[in-house]
């Protein structure tokens, strides 16, 4: 009788435990099934998305492809703005305005549009990413075509340092320069992006220097 007092009271006390104790625990359970449930349901809509932006942006690509579409232009700033629009937050929205403002710069000739497209795109990604100072090389260029000179070195000036686009952006210094009329800050740039280069001495790059009086052993 012992034992079956002792297993009553056993049960009992599980009884009086759960009373006291039984809601919050469901209600504990039931949170950690919602956060994962929803974690979940996030990263799948996550994933939707992705997989959306991704298909506008091989939409965008092939408009831009189709030269012979007299609609093309059209469709590519459509998908693009559409990009900039819904997926802010994904790469494809950036690389979509690159494309944009390519075609506005050189298709269009429209400098202010290209500049706008790059701008956005440049507060849009992550700082100090690759793709980060593929923008800020193309908006200082689309700056340096509206001869926008003092605008486009400060472009250049924040992107801060990174060996692998060094060499691109000491040579677009000295061509913005050299378009200032500041011959001996260009030349000295164009040295820097000799020194800097990973794939050896560029013929473009010597015929600039030759022009500023430079010899090719210099």
């Amino acid at each position: 009788m012992a034992e079956m007092r002792t297993e009553e009271e056993q049960v009992q006390a599980i009884k009086d435990w759960w009373k006291k104790n039984g809601s919050s625990l469901l209600l504990g359970i039931g949170a950690a099934l919602a956060i994962v449930f929803g974690w979940q349901a996030w990263q799948n809509h996550q994933m939707q998305q992705r997989t959306e932006a991704a298909n506008q942006f091989a939409n965008l690509l092939n408009a831009y492809s189709s030269q012979s579409d007299e609609q093309s232009g059209e469709t590519v700033a459509y998908v693009a703005s559409k990009l900039q629009k819904e997926y802010a937050d994904s790469a494809y929205a950036a690389y979509g305005m690159l494309i944009l403002a390519r075609q506005q710069l050189l298709d269009e000739g429209d400098t202010d549009a290209a500049i706008a497209s790059l701008e956005w795109a440049s507060a849009n990604v992550e700082e100090g990413s690759a793709l980060s100072y593929i923008i800020r090389s193309r908006l200082a260029r689309a700056q340096f075509a509206a001869e926008q000179y003092d605008t486009a070195l400060n472009t250049l000036d924040g992107a801060g340092d990174n060996e692998s686009f060094a060499a691109i952006y000491s040579e677009l210094r000295g061509d913005i320069l050299l378009a200032k009329g500041d011959r001996d800050g260009a030349r000295e740039a164009y040295l820097a992006a000799r020194e800097q280069s990973q794939q050896g001495r560029s013929g473009v790059l010597e015929l600039k220097l030759s022009d500023l009086g430079v010899q090719g052993g210099a």
